[in-house]
């Protein structure tokens, strides 16, 4: 069994493979100016690097978690999804509510 991690930091990395399979780590957008639908092209765009690191594709997307702090920006984010996502292979996606991941007046992730 061969591991791979890739940007590996103190907490964690963005992306283990194993067997064939990524695992990524929760990514967020860094221009939080942009609204929920440039956030969202901005972290698909991550995405794609990392797949693309990995040797795979966006086609083969089992599956992906998407959290939102407002559930009801869930139709801005899904254009950009939509817009993104192979339309021959989509994954099993899941939207939740969620806390932002980010906060200034404590530490980063």
């Amino acid at each position: 069994m061969t591991i791979q991690r890739f940007d590996p930091g103190p907490r964690l990395s963005r992306m283990v493979t194993c067997n064939g399979i990524a695992y990524l780590a929760g990514l967020t957008a860094d221009d939080t100016s942009a609204g929920v639908k440039g956030q969202t092209a901005e972290i698909l765009a991550k995405i794609y690097h990392y797949l693309a690191q990995a040797g795979t594709s966006k086609s083969k997307l089992l599956t992906a978690q998407i959290w939102l702090p407002d559930i009801s920006t869930f139709d801005e984010m899904n254009t950009a999804w939509e817009a993104w996502i192979d339309p021959k292979n989509p994954p099993a996606p899941r939207s939740s509510p969620a806390s932002p991941a980010r906060n200034t007046s404590s530490r980063s992730w």
